[in-house]
């Protein structure tokens, strides 16, 4: 019998009723677009990230550009302004730094966390960077004490890429509370997902907040009236409605996830599988459970052969898509190596005790190379 990498079907009929019902309130209500669904979830969201706001837009690409497009409206970035982002990300983190004009300036990550290493940060630092994007990769916080120091330091902003990191913490700040402004995206498969694409944008900084709500929505806050070039960006009613329903659930989803992911750390021992490094239990939600291996590809076609799917998050760094003509001018040699290793094994909130441990001994009975 498969065992799919993430059953989201599984996780969402959970709360089947509970849906089915938000469903019904909304269509009834003839209210579609940026109406109270909408408003309730942007103070039920603020409040859990602890922040006083929340904006909601269409995805997480549009949460991070927004943040950025919303600094560079109010004279705090400027086109040809370089940030900090790591080289080992999804695409959306360096997409949404050039779609705002900006230059994203790739930096290597520590190899025990996959996360930015603040010391090839600092290093990084020239006389037109203006900001750093930590993302939390796989769901486990950046060393975000490290980089906020930086930051304060060299007088830079910290927009965080939060899109995996829904209920990961940090002495009891939620990932989204530490730079000055975070984005998520609540995509189906995330900790906190949606039932189609969505997106936030949280901070404590008021002045931002207003901006980017008036950015999402054509530039305006009244109804053709327009201040500023902006953009159709807007969470709907329907996706907010669902987001209400399954954000209560978020902690205990994540424990759940924290419970997979220890007994994966325990048993999982085998000299061709590189299991996480974990420093902190808090610090990461678990969107994902990364191994690596040299020989990764075999892994994959070992597990998929004992019914057991797996996905690699990402195999190809950003800058050596196509899109990104500068694979010659990087050389990033430790997030090659990444890209080349990882592996990221089932994990989530409906994974029993027996998927578990079935995904264990697969990982186990690995043999060696011909």
């Amino acid at each position: 019998m498969d065992l799919p990498f993430l059953d989201v079907r599984a996780i969402n009929a959970r709360h089947a009723d509970e849906l089915k019902a938000a469903a019904a309130r909304v269509i009834d209500s003839g209210w579609y677009v940026l109406g109270p669904e909408v408003e309730a979830f942007e103070r039920e969201f603020a409040q859990w990230c602890g922040l006083p706001h929340a904006v909601g837009v269409g995805n997480g690409l549009d949460a991070l550009s927004l943040i950025l497009r919303a600094y560079k409206s109010l004279g705090r970035l400027a086109d040809g302004d370089e940030v900090i982002v790591p080289g080992n990300t999804f695409i959306a983190s360096f997409l949404a730094i050039t779609q705002s004009g900006l230059v994203p300036v790739a930096v290597e990550p520590e190899l025990s966390t996959f996360n930015l290493d603040p010391a090839r940060v600092e290093a990084a630092i020239g006389p037109r960077t203006r900001a750093i994007m930590p993302v939390h990769l796989y769901g486990q916080l950046a060393d975000m004490h490290a980089l906020t120091a930086i930051a304060h330091r060299h007088e830079l902003l910290v927009i965080e890429d939060a899109a995996q990191a829904h209920g990961a913490t940090w002495s009891g700040r939620r990932a989204g509370a530490f730079g000055d402004a975070a984005a998520f995206s609540f995509f189906p498969a995330k900790n906190l997902g949606a039932l189609g694409d969505g997106g936030a944008v949280v901070t404590a900084d008021a002045e931002l907040a207003g901006r980017v709500a008036a950015l999402r929505n054509y530039g305006s806050l009244e109804k053709y009236r327009h201040l500023y070039q902006g953009v159709n960006s807007r969470l709907d009613e329907m996706q907010a409605a669902m987001l209400r329903v399954k954000l209560p659930y978020v902690d205990a989803d994540v424990a759940r996830r924290r419970a997979i992911a220890r007994r994966y750390l325990a048993a999982i021992h085998h000299p061709d599988i590189l299991v996480p490094t974990l420093h902190s239990d808090e610090r990461h939600a678990w969107h994902l459970f990364v191994v690596r291996s040299a020989r990764r590809d075999a892994l994959q076609a070992h597990l998929l052969a004992q019914g057991i799917h797996s996905q690699v998050h990402y195999p190809v760094a950003p800058y050596r898509q196509p899109a990104y003509a500068v694979a010659d001018a990087v050389s990033l040699p430790l997030t090659e190596r990444l890209h080349d290793e990882v592996l990221s094994l089932p994990i989530g909130p409906t994974l029993g005790d027996e998927a578990v441990e079935r995904v264990i001994a697969a990982c186990m009975s690995f043999g060696a190379p011909a």
